[in-house]
């Protein structure tokens, strides 16, 4: 398989378009490649000496989709080496970002077909962007891709590097909770990382601080999961007894769940908590509540109308007597 090599008679970009159209239309006769080369390379010549560079990285991309799965690894990402890096050659950050936004977008798309060199060519778009936020959305796309193609493993350790991300980042509130919500499932998934997962779904939790209750009602499924699994295990998470307390009151406040605290036993009763489900069985439980609701309603109703029969009686007799 011939490899890529970029050399100084040529633009890369060029030797790319060159390279894959050439693949690409392989198997339709020499003279169509030769015709169809011909034009593509014309039209991303153009492109380049246009300084049109999100046209030129839809062209490129459209041929390096159509042989995926024709090449090496090592071609794969030399061609995508050269399509990323013309992020870098956008005169605007707007226009950076909406490149990024493409060529993430096309490399995510089949998540199953060489997840870790996608995660790759993933890692190496969001070295070259300058912008912050761009660096955001390219990271948060990865978190996708790395889930939807079963290789969290390879994303993992860069959680630890969060606090320095949300530095640079510097990304807003729901920014925030998104980010968080998919990094504690992420690691929810993984076993050994129960700790980590809870760590992130509090940080999720805490960016409702302050929030009115409709707000707070979004987070309600969480809310239950984070009481639930620290009682379920409170030693395995390190936090304060004052921070229980605080997320146990908020959850009693957003009508999570019905509990007692005893703080001189330090223990958590939970007598109710929402369901996090509503199936067939939630119905059926629910109809059996109505329908004792409802025949409790229609006892008091009698009981009212037997003692109002019984108290207009009194009355008559009274009125008769004294007469």
């Amino acid at each position: 398989m011939t490899t890529v090599v970029p050399t100084s008679e040529e633009d890369p970009a060029l030797s790319v378009v060159r390279f894959t159209s050439e693949l690409s239309w392989a198997d339709a006769g020499p003279e169509v490649m030769e015709s169809q080369v011909k034009s593509l390379c014309f039209e991303a010549q153009e492109c380049i000496v246009m300084g049109r560079w999100m046209d030129l990285a839809s062209l490129m991309l459209t041929s390096a989709d159509l042989i995926f799965s024709k090449v090496s690894e090592k071609d794969l990402e030399c061609i995508f080496t050269v399509i990323c890096n013309l992020v870098t050659k956008s005169e605007t950050l707007d226009e950076s970002l909406e490149m990024a936004k493409h060529i993430s977008t096309k490399i995510t798309q089949q998540p199953n077909d060489k997840p870790a060199l996608r995660l790759k060519i993933m890692f190496n778009l969001y070295n070259l962007l300058e912008n912050p936020y761009s660096r955001f959305f390219v990271y948060v796309k990865a978190l996708d891709l790395a889930v939807n193609g079963k290789a969290t493993e390879y994303i993992i350790p860069s959680f630890k590097k969060m606090d320095d991300f949300l530095r640079e980042w510097n990304i807003g509130i729901q920014d925030q909770r998104e980010l968080f919500l998919k990094i504690s499932n992420i690691l929810k998934e993984s076993k050994s990382s129960a700790r980590d997962s809870f760590k992130f779904l509090m940080k999720y939790l805490a960016t409702y601080s302050g929030e009115d209750a409709y707000s707070v009602g979004e987070a309600k499924e969480e809310a239950v999961r984070t009481i639930i699994e620290f009682v379920k295990a409170p030693d395995m998470f390190q936090i304060n007894d004052d921070e229980v307390e605080m997320w146990v009151v908020r959850a009693i406040s957003a009508k999570l769940i019905g509990c007692k605290m005893d703080q001189m036993n330090k223990i958590v009763i939970v007598s109710r908590c929402t369901e996090r489900i509503f199936g067939q069985d939630q119905w059926q439980t629910l109809r059996a509540k109505l329908a004792a609701w409802r025949g409790n309603i229609a006892n008091v109703i009698s009981t009212i109308q037997t003692n109002k029969v019984t108290e207009d009686g009194a009355q008559a007799v009274q009125g008769l007597i004294a007469r």
